[in-house]
């Protein structure tokens, strides 16, 4: 049997562990997929060591850009993202570090986008903020990042006014902020200003509905979660791990 996991910190809550293990049942797969849930990154080699039957993990918060340095390589995208959430165990014990997020992500977004969808705001600057930036960037759509404190890069949720919000139609939720448990927390974003207009892209698929798209509907905003975006990214991930 072959086993699979996925490296994280307080995960017990994660799609990936039942969406693979409801995919080996269903497809008649002999595989297993366990949570490997870490303090700390560096409790990452023990892992290896006591589970030599793996042959791919998943990586999720907040380890996508710590993990980089116990890779042996990237490959050309996750390198240029500088974020990694698939990783490759080679017969060889070599590891290879891989991006699937931006791959879910682009092709669950394309069948919201419209013509005025040209700008969008990146909320959060995470791992997982890399990868979105990347995608859009493949889709020809300019963007920003948004957090708490403004530098060069980054513009602050203060700054995000009326004018600035008519300009960019599209935003995307990549903090944790609404994540269960705290489902009443969300970025903060001036919603007064938002119009049927917008898309809003919330990365959280638990809860399913977010305080964020919630509040952004009342506005009559277009919402989508990262329901669709995870199982794309999943089985480009599982394309990974078998060829």
């Amino acid at each position: 049997m072959r086993k699979f996991g996925l490296i994280g910190q307080n995960i017990s809550y994660s799609f990936s562990r039942n969406y693979f293990s409801e995919k080996f049942l269903r497809e008649g797969i002999s595989g297993s997929y366990e949570n490997f849930d870490l303090e700390n990154i560096s409790e990452f080699p023990a892992v290896l060591k006591e589970n030599p039957e793996l042959k791919g993990l998943n990586v999720t918060i907040p380890y996508k850009e710590e993990i980089i340095p116990f890779l042996d390589s990237l490959n050309p995208v996750a390198s240029e993202i500088g974020a990694v959430n698939t990783i490759k165990l080679e017969t060889s014990g070599r590891l290879i570090g891989y991006n699937t997020d931006y791959f879910g992500f682009a092709e669950a977004l394309k069948p919201y986008l419209k013509e005025h969808h040209k700008k969008a705001l990146i909320l959060g600057t995470g791992g997982a903020s890399k990868a979105i930036a990347y995608a859009l960037k493949t889709l020809d759509i300019e963007y920003k990042f948004v957090s708490r404190k403004a530098s060069e890069e980054k513009l602050s949720y203060e700054e995000l006014n009326e004018q600035m919000l008519k300009e960019y139609t599209l935003l995307v939720n990549c903090s944790p902020l609404g994540t269960f448990p705290k489902i009443e927390e969300h970025p903060k974003i001036p919603f007064q200003h938002l119009t049927r207009n917008h898309l809003i892209f919330d990365l959280i698929y638990n809860p399913p509905q977010t305080r964020l798209m919630e509040l952004a509907k009342v506005q009559g905003a277009t919402v989508v979660n990262g329901q669709k975006m995870l199982e794309l990214q999943a089985e480009k991930a599982w394309d990974i791990w078998n060829k």
